[in-house]
C-alpha cells in the first residue's frame, strides 16, 4: 500500500508523462522515494494516445493503491499530427502486464489547468516531464505567473548525438518540437536528460534478476514490464543485452544528484521542418556564443542509477 510519509523537506514533483513502460517505472520511483512529494500527475499524448496513456496511469495508480488524481492532457502536439510508439510499448501503450479493469476515473480537470493550479498553490515545484512537452508549454503560455513557482524543469528528451526516430531527433522532442522550443525558451532552469545518458542504463538480465529478488508487487511489475520492453527493444533497435530505461533518470537525478552530471549550454530546438526537425542542437563548446539555457546531462553513474531504482522498489509495502 501507499506509505504516506512525512512531507517535510521533500522535493515537490509535478509528473507529466505518457506511460509507457519506462514511464511506469518513473512513476514508481516518484511515488516510493522518501525524498519526493508527488503533487500532481498528468498525462500527454506520446507513446500512445492520451486516452490510452491516461488509462495506463490510472491502472498503475490502482495497482499500487496510489491516492493521486490523474489529469488527462493534450491529445495532439501544438502543430503536428499525433505520433505514437506501439512498436516499443504495444497497442495499449503498456503491454505485457495483466492489469485488472480499472475502477478509478480520470480527473475532470485537464492537465494544463491542473499544472497551473498546482504551481500557483505551491512554491519550488519541480516539473518532471517524461513525454512530449505539450502540456508544459501550453500551461506556461496560458499562465506565465507559474514560472515564479517552478524551481526547475527536468525532462527526459533530446540528444547531443544521434536520435532514435530520425538520425537527428529523439522521440519526445520530435513528437512536439514547437512545445520543446517554448520550454527551452522559458528562462527557467531546464535539465535535459537525453539519449547520451539513457543509452547507458540498459535493463540487462542481471538487473531484472536483481530487482525480482525483492519479491513484492513493485518488483513483480518491474520484471514483467521489463521482459516485454526488452523483447520489443531487441526487435526494433537490436538491443540484444537489454533496452535503455530512459524516463526514470529524471527522478534519479533528483533523488541522488551524484548519479547524473550536467553541463550548462545553449540548446536550440530545430523547428525548421527539414531533415533535422526536432533535433536538440546542444552547443557544448559555445561555438555560437549564445547564452546558455539548459543543463544537459553528459554522464550517468550506472551503479547509482540502479541503486535508486532498487531502493524505490523496496520502499513499496
Amino acid at each position: 500500500m501507499f506509505d504516506n510519509q512525512s512531507m517535510l523537506e521533500k522535493t515537490k514533483v509535478l509528473l507529466d508523462f505518457d506511460p509507457g513502460h519506462d514511464d511506469a517505472i518513473a512513476l514508481l520511483v516518484a511515488a516510493f522515494s522518501p525524498s519526493i512529494e508527488l503533487v500532481n500527475l498528468s498525462t500527454v499524448s506520446g507513446n500512445n494516445s492520451v486516452e490510452k496513456t491516461t488509462r495506463n496511469a490510472l491502472q498503475l495508480c490502482e495497482y499500487f493503491s496510489l491516492p493521486y488524481e490523474v489529469h488527462p492532457g493534450a491529445k495532439k502536439p501544438l502543430k503536428k499530427e499525433p505520433m505514437y510508439c506501439p512498436a516499443i510499448h504495444g497497442e495499449s501503450g503498456l503491454d505485457g502486464f495483466p492489469f485488472k479493469d480499472i475502477e478509478k476515473e480520470a480527473s475532470s480537470i485537464n492537465a494544463e489547468d491542473s499544472i497551473i493550479e498546482t504551481c500557483l498553490q505551491n512554491s519550488g515545484v519541480v516539473i518532471v516531464a517524461c513525454g512530449p512537452l505539450t502540456n508544459i508549454a501550453t500551461a506556461l503560455k496560458k499562465e506565465p505567473k507559474i514560472k515564479e513557482h517552478i524551481s526547475k524543469i527536468v525532462i527526459m528528451g533530446g540528444s547531443m548525438g544521434s536520435g532514435n526516430v530520425t538520425p537527428a531527433a529523439e522521440f519526445n522532442i520530435y513528437v512536439d518540437p514547437e512545445a520543446a522550443e517554448i520550454v527551452f525558451g522559458s528562462h527557467l532552469p531546464v535539465y535535459m536528460n537525453g539519449l547520451d545518458v539513457t543509452r547507458e542504463v540498459l535493463v540487462r538480465q542481471e538487473v531484472i534478476k536483481r530487482m525480482n529478488k525483492i519479491g513484492n508487487r513493485a518488483s513483480d511489475l518491474f520484471k514483467i514490464l521489463m521482459d516485454e520492453f526488452n523483447l520489443n527493444q531487441k526487435k526494433i533497435f537490436a538491443w540484444s543485452t537489454g533496452g535503455p530505461l530512459h524516463d526514470p533518470i529524471t527522478l534519479v537525478s533528483l533523488i541522488d544528484p551524484k548519479a547524473v552530471t550536467y553541463e550548462y549550454m545553449n540548446v536550440e530546438i530545430d523547428c525548421s521542418g527539414g531533415s533535422s526537425y526536432g533535433r536538440t542542437n546542444c552547443d557544448r563548446y559555445s561555438y555560437l556564443n549564445r547564452q546558455p539555457n539548459a543543463y544537459v546531462a553528459v554522464s550517468v553513474n550506472v551503479d547509482l542509477y540502479w541503486d535508486v531504482i532498487e531502493k524505490s522498489l523496496r520502499n513499496y509495502h
